[in-house]
């Protein structure tokens, strides 16, 4: 595995008849989904020895839609163009070297299905589409020719190799025609023989056919000759052969100077290895051929299951074939196989290209018919990845075409030794995790809610646990049993499987009985901490590595944290304010065990933040805490956070994945961005960092990839901002869209299955709609990808006859367009207004219209019809045939006897039924009284009316109760659900009301009926709240949400809901309500939010008014108060980041007194602070926050409030008469503005706080033991560094107002480890005109300076302390020695692997990799880094340890300046102003540099000085 980036693609496109071709020299390239991936094969690829000889290097973008056809330019010196198609409609000319478009065109109208560029004329490229047309395009002097052969499908077509007008064109229906293009595409030779589709057409390499000694007896077996006549052979010189692959399962060799089939090959069922194949099954077959250039005697084939044939054509009628690969197992394709290339190396050797629906590209030696390697590529997206705690350098990868990858990416024969695993997935695997001690077991979850266990050592299918969440699987995690007995007595597994899904519980299953029931976790949580209000929805779950802390991630984007084992809470994270994607915990074998508390999370936001829990997990407070400050910020992606990983090489470095299109590694510490990969064309899902190598992490993406990349070679430092990352969206935006063809039939070759799985992939990425994954291609057929042959001889029940159907897709595209037409109809008939006066009345429908219209016939059949009545009605006994006439004259039922007249109302009410008038119908029935039988018939028929259901009672009460039942299924079926209800309340089905309108989401109406009619303490009514206000929640309706919360009692809810939405308006809202509630505690955090809010926009008076809304926040306010009072002093010095005009508090100050006095002055007069009491109280409320400490990286606002709460602490103790604690938070204050490196305000501080320096502060504390002393004397010796720092400066010409300083390299968290202060001082040593006092100095300032001077010599001496010197020293050693001891374990394990790699050109690797990865201070070059043994390394570690140990804690307490950049800027200042430094004092500096000053950058500017 050496150090070199590898690339896994995505999966070629099938069903192609050539989208891959190669060039002489080792150039093989093949389309994938819209794109295009090239492969350097041979000598050039630059592999390690003993690696197969391959490396994908780069990719044509360019294309909207799949790619169908992909060729080279196969003459010398063009080699570097090809040609691509695709379904967008372009054909476009590509040059590879620069991957850009040369030209493209779109002629064709239709879908393109075939394409090649001919071997005989330079510039011309040929394709042809579904319709049947056929475009000639001349490169060179772009002209094109329009040619309509046929009107039929072509599938393929090749242009003859040896005369340059003729090509072959393959079609759907199974003929063959060669064409003559310079005579407008006349058809030379139409060759039938084939009953299907024509996948491929091979000209024979060499023309004439003298090649091939086909004999007589052949021809006469061939039963496709045209009319069956066979003619005498003659020997013929011109012509050539052709051969053609077919669906039917037959090879022809046809003679083109004949002009008929000469040969007929049938594919050999083969016995497949692992079980046999049913020949009566006709499987899915796809057939590509390849004539080899210099064995014109042989042809190679694909056949049924993806085994490659070699069939020798000297000897057809024996039918002999060899098998490729045939001696070494499971080398062949395991499904069929689309395209053959051949391919010859720079070293000449002969090889063959396969792609395959089994998702390899595998390289064949023609010499020996072995396969030489296989690169494996994904049909989907890249969901998840995860290294092997046990099996190290083995790699899981989930993706989206229903198989995991195993890749082993330690091997060193193979850089892609990759399993698959398929069984038993059958859907995205979107998560993966090992399990941490179990070898080989691994968990996966689905996109439909499976778990499962794999074992990834034996070919088993996997066990899946019965319990199946409703969504999604988002992630997996082991962790300890909770609680400890959950699982019954006797043995219990040590680590269960925790799944959180897209619903948003967690389970937890049990490993060793998968088959029994998971169980919900919030049940527990609920219960151990007596939870009233509604748990929130869980997006995310990790366990930290000691198996003692849980966190949980939320929808809301809250992080909850919790402890084995019954999951206390102990405390909550609000930071995030959106779903919470990824939460990592930092491992456990830093350097300094405290970093095992800092978990990283990332949500829908962009931002990134890690938290420091050591001090909540180690007092294990009894109730939860709130955090709402992170540690760390790290800021700098464009959209949501998809993953993070902890290298586990370094301290605290993080690689970030993000939607926008980039993986970015932090140091976390610093908070500073290292390195910024671009390569996807994406957005990243998952990131994993290499746990061999520290330069090397693995990341996938939704554009079907999974890349391994070096940090060391990314030249961008931060994600893209502004216009990169909207080329980044526009690049994604090129990906396959899912959008309908234009009226386009189907690719009616695409067998049905495909099809219909081939529709759009709705990527749930955590909630997220993303772009479709499979749009176009038919790439992500998920069944296709889960079926691979069944090793038990059990073919799929499936025919695999492809089926002529419209794509699914298409059917849904056009349903729904006639539904539109439908609409656009009625809006068009609507009737015109018409003048009154037109209007006639509609005469009414007859009841009776039969009867009406036989009593309107002519006169002799009425009379007919009385004598008939009076015969009927006057003889005695009933007469046969009156009853017959009667019968037919059935009208007359209305003068003679009832049953007559009921007949006659059946043949009317059939009628009108007939006529589609059932309303009628019912009318006669009832006027039957047959009320009953109506409303039966109406009801099966679905013609209930409301009429009907009115008159129902007069059935009775039963019938009228079914009847309206009835009516209210009928109108659901109508989707007329509100009346449904209506109906069903109208015989007091209140609960079946309510439910029917609930479960058709008309919540509103639900609730205003249960309302209404049920009594106030029904849990109905609660639940429909709660239903209503999840669905408002979900689809952003946030204040309607918090209503129906409010409805159900559930303020808490309502208040975190109506926060959700995040900007001041709202919490402010929300903090009012949680107030007014008593939710005290959620009030006066969202108070907060909204007050930081507010002034990040520096709304002062907006802050101050949030702040009111709770009285624990009192403290804050006075925060806030010398923070804006801070603000504008710094305005008016024009300090701050520019003039504004915020809106500022009209408060009363007084501009005369000290800054200090104008504090208070507010204090008191706006919040009446007047007391010691009163300040003592403030001070405690406030003292319970703690803040990080900061970076150079931490925001200029963040900084500023956070030394503001340090000021206000220093006040009030001042305002008490605590003078200790005053001095602590004054140090406070100074050491967080030294620690960012912001100069200016540290000395802002200064001459604010210390207008007369720190004197009077040493009066006020008065006793010399008092425990503050330290404190004092590191407050003062700050005072003195500014002080000199602006006296050095001033003496190269007046002090400047403002100066920020920032350190160059300012790398520990503890300040007292600054050796790398001085490299900030460089600038100004180094700059000759710095060195020389400027003469245009006047001679008052030249006094003044004199002064100055004086008081610094005495100030001094307290800075150059030699027990600070010595304390700083030997903690510079400490660091030095572990970053060494980091840097060599780095290099053991680089060495380690190189060893491994066959000692390959990466031999010299690691010494150039350890300068660049060493210490900063290594980076003058002038001395070479002399390697220090392990011995001695220890033993400075314990020497300075000692040291450390040896000294005063009063020493230790506190940080001081670095006393050896003071001693530097004194010696500076000495040799520019000899006088304004006394040689005793430069003598002591000196001392003091050459004692300490043992590291190189001291050793670097003390020679500068000196030389």
């Amino acid at each position: 595995m050496g150090q070199e980036p590898r690339t896994l693609p995505p999966s070629p496109n099938w069903y192609c008849s050539r989208c891959s071709d190669a060039v002489p020299g080792g150039l093989f390239g093949f389309a994938a989904r819209t794109s295009v991936f090239l492969v350097r094969v041979g000598p050039g690829a630059d592999t390690i020895p003993g690696t197969p000889p391959f490396r994908v290097i780069g990719e044509l973008v360019g294309h909207t839609e799949k790619v169908s056809g992909f060729t080279f330019c196969h003459h010398p010196g063009q080699y570097n163009l090809c040609a691509t198609s695709s379904d967008d409609g372009t054909v476009k000319i590509w040059d590879v070297e620069a991957k850009t478009v040369v030209t493209e065109h779109a002629l064709h109208q239709h879908t393109i299905s075939a394409l090649h560029w001919s071997p005989r004329v330079k510039d011309l490229i040929v394709s042809g589409d579904e319709k049947g047309v056929v475009f000639c395009y001349w490169l060179n002097r772009n002209d094109s020719q329009h040619l309509f052969v046929e009107p039929r499908t072509i599938f393929c077509l090749t242009c003859s190799p040896h005369h340059e007008d003729l090509v072959a064109v393959g079609y759907k229906d199974g003929i063959v025609v060669i064409i003559d293009i310079s005579k407008k595409g006349e058809v030379m030779h139409r060759l039938r023989g084939h009953d299907d589709e024509i996948h491929s057409i091979a000209w024979c390499p060499l023309s004439g056919e003298d090649c091939l000694s086909i004999n007589q007896e052949e021809n006469s077996e061939e039963p496709e000759i045209p009319n069956g006549k066979v003619t005498a052979q003659t020997p013929v010189t011109k012509g050539c052969y052709l051969a053609t692959g077919s669906k039917d399962q037959t090879i022809r060799i046809w003679s083109c100077s004949r002009g008929r089939g000469v040969m007929t090959l049938k594919l050999p069922f083969l016995k497949r290895r692992g079980g046999g194949v049913d020949p009566t099954v006709k499987e899915r077959l796809w057939l590509t051929l390849h004539w080899p250039k210099d064995q014109p005697t042989q042809l190679v084939s694909s056949c049924f299951g993806g085994e490659l044939l070699l069939w020798d054509l000297t000897q057809s009628w024996r039918r002999k074939y060899t098998l490729f690969s045939g001696s070494s197992e499971g080398q062949n394709h395991s499904r069929i196989v689309f395209n053959l290339c051949p391919l010859q190396t720079e070293d000449d050797k002969q090889l063959l290209l396969s792609i395959s629906m089994d998702r390899d590209v595998k390289c064949w030696d023609i010499a020996t018919l072995e396969c030489c390697w296989t690169l494996p590529s994904l049909g989907g997206f890249a969901y998840s990845l995860a290294f092997s705690p046990v099996d190290t350098g083995c790699l899981a990868i989930g993706v989206g075409d229903g198989m995991i990858r195993i890749w082993n990416t330690l091997s060193i024969k193979n850089n892609y030794d990759v399993k698959n695993f398929w069984q038993g997935v059958k859907s995205k695997v979107t998560a993966l995790c090992w399990h941490p001690t179990k070898e080989g077991c691994l968990a996966f979850g689905t996109d439909d809610g499976k778990v499962g266990l794999y074992d990834t050592y034996s070919n088993k299918p996997p066990q899946i646990s019965s319990t199946y969440h409703k969504k999604t699987v988002y992630s997996l995690a082991w962790g300890p049993p909770v609680p400890a007995m959950a699982l019954g007595e006797g043995d219990r597994p040590s680590l269960t499987l925790y799944s959180c899904g897209g619903e948003g519980i967690v389970l937890q299953h049990n490993p060793w009985k998968l088959s029994g029931e998971a169980s919900d976790i919030n049940k527990l949580i609920r219960d151990t901490n007596s939870i009233k209000y509604k748990l929130p929805v869980h997006t995310e779950i990790s366990w930290k590595a000691d198996g003692k802390i849980m966190a949980l991630g939320n929808e809301d984007g809250s992080i909850e944290i919790f402890r084995v084992p019954n999951l206390k809470l102990i405390c909550t994270i609000q930071q995030h304010h959106k779903l919470v994607n990824t939460i990592s915990w930092h491992h456990e074998h830093g350097s300094q065990p405290e970093l095992s508390y800092l978990m990283a999370s990332g949500s829908n936001n962009a931002v990134i933040y890690v938290h420091n829990l050591q001090t909540v997990i180690e007092s294990n407070p009894e109730s939860p805490v709130t955090i709402t400050e992170p540690y760390r910020t790290l800021s700098g992606h464009t959209a949501k956070i998809t993953s993070l990983a902890w290298s586990p090489h370094h301290d605290g470095r993080l690689v970030s994945a993000s939607y926008d299109g980039t993986a970015q590694v932090w140091d976390t510490l610093q908070e500073e961005p290292l390195c910024n990969f671009r390569g996807h064309r994406g957005r990243l899902l998952c990131v994993a960092w290499s746990p061999l190598d520290p330069d090397c992490i693995y990341s996938g993406a939704d554009d079907f990839c999974v890349y391994k990349w070096l940090t060391s070679m990314q030249e961008h430092s931060r994600p893209p901002q502004g216009k990169k990352s909207i080329e980044l969206e526009k690049k994604r935006l090129s990906q396959p869209k899912p959008k309908p063809k234009k009226k386009k039939k189907p690719t009616l070759r695409v067998p049905v299955k495909q099809e219909l799985c081939d529709g759009n992939e709705e990527e749930s990425v955590k909630e997220s709609l993303g772009p479709v994954e499979n749009g176009v291609s038919d790439q992500e057929t998920e069944e296709e990808a889960r079926e691979p042959e069944p090793p038990c001889g059990v073919t799929p029940a499936v025919s695999k006859e492809p089926i002529i159907c419209t794509p699914a897709a298409l059917g849904f595209e056009k349903s729904k367009s006639t539904i539109n037409n439908k609409v656009t109809l009625l809006k068009k008939e609507v009737p015109k207004e018409k003048p009154e006066a037109l209007i006639k009345k509609r005469k009414a429908r007859s009841m009776l219209p039969l009867s009406t219209s036989l009593d309107h016939r002519s006169k002799e059949e009425l009379h007919q019809d009385c004598l008939v009545l009076a015969t009927a009605k006057h003889s005695k006994e009933p007469n046969e045939d009156v009853s017959t006439d009667l019968e037919e004259k059935f009208h007359l039922g209305l003068f003679t006897d009832r049953a007559t007249l009921y007949r006659m109302i059946e043949v009317e009410g059939k009628s009108h039924l007939d006529n589609g008038h059932p309303e009628l119908f019912h009318q006669l029935m009832l006027w039957k009284g047959d009320l009953k039988g109506v409303l039966q018939t109406a009801a099966e028929r679905g013609e209930l009316t409301d009429n009907l259901v009115a008159m129902a009672p007069v059935a009775g009460y039963h019938v009228w109760v079914w009847a309206v039942e009835a009516f209210a299924k009928q109108l659901c079926f109508q989707d007329q659900y509100v009346k449904a209800a209506s109906h069903l309340l109208s015989i007091h089905k209140v609960y079946e009301a309510v439910e029917l309108l609930k479960s058709n989401h008309f919540y509103r109406e639900a609730i205003a009926i249960a309302k209404a009619r049920l009594r106030p303490e029904d849990p109905i009514i609660k639940d429909l709240y709660l239903s209503w206000g999840t669905v408002l929640e979900k689809d952003g309706h946030y204040a309607l949400a918090a209503k129906c919360y409010l409805g159900a009692t559930s303020a808490y809810d309502a208040a975190k809901v109506l926060a959700k939405k995040g900007d001041a308006a709202s919490l402010r809202t929300a903090a009012e309500l949680a107030s007014i509630v008593g939710e005290n505690e959620l009030s006066a955090s969202l108070a907060l939010r909204c007050a930081q809010e507010l002034l990040l926009a520096r709304n002062w008076v907006g802050a101050q008014e949030a702040l009111q809304l709770h009285t624990s926040l009192k403290g804050q306010r006075l925060v806030f108060c010398l923070l804006e009072l801070l603000s504008k002093h710094l305005e008016e010095k024009q300090l701050s980041e520019g003039k504004s005009s915020f809106s500022y508090n009209a408060w009363p100050t007084d501009s005369e007194g000290s800054f200090v006095e104008r504090v208070t002055a507010v204090w008191k007069s706006t919040f009446s602070l007047n007391s010691p009491e009163q300040y003592q109280a403030a001070f405690q409320q406030l003292q319970k926050i703690k803040y990080p400490s900061a970076t150079s990286n931490t925001p200029s606002k963040q900084l500023l409030l956070h030394i503001c709460h340090d000021l206000t602490l220093a006040v009030l103790s001042q305002e008490a008469g605590s003078w200790d604690a005053a001095v602590e938070g004054l140090l406070r204050a100074v050491i967080r503005s030294y620690d960012s490196g912001n100069f200016t305000i540290m000395q802002e501080v200064h001459s604010a706080f210390l207008p007369q320096g720190c004197d009077h502060l040493r009066d006020k504390l008065g006793n010399h033991q008092s425990p503050t002393t330290p404190a004092f004397k590191s407050l003062k010796a700050f005072f003195i560094y500014g002080r000199l720092y602006e006296f050095w400066w001033s003496l190269s010409g007046p002090c400047p107002e403002s100066s920020v300083w920032v350190r160059a390299a300012h790398r520990s968290k503890t300040s007292t480890e600054q050796s790398q202060e001085v490299d900030s001082v460089s600038p100004e040593e180094t700059d000759p005109k710095a060195s020389q006092p400027e003469p245009s100095r006047t001679p008052e300032l030249d006094v003044r300076l004199i002064e100055e001077g004086e008081q610094m010599q005495n100030a001094c001496k307290e800075l150059l302390s030699e027990k600070h010197a010595d304390l700083q020293n030997a903690q510079r050693t400490v660091a030095e020695v572990q970053e060494t001891l980091a840097e060599m374990i780095r290099q053991h394990q680089k060495s380690q692997l190189c060893k491994s790699t066959a000692n390959g050109p990466d031999k010299n690797e690691p010494e150039q990799e350890g300068e660049s990865l060493s210490h900063p201070q290594n980076q003058c070059k002038e001395e070479k880094n002399e390697p220090v043994s392990l011995p001695e390394l220890t033993k400075r570690l314990t020497e300075a340890n000692e040291r450390i140990a040896k000294l005063p804690e009063s020493i230790k307490t506190w940080p001081f300046p670095d006393v050896l950049e003071c001693c530097l800027i004194l010696l500076h200042v000495g040799s520019q102003c000899p006088s304004f430094v006394t040689q005793e004092m430069q003598q002591q500096a000196q001392e003091l540099l050459q004692k300490y000053g043992n590291t190189k950058v001291y050793k670097r500017h003390y020679q500068t000085l000196y030389t």
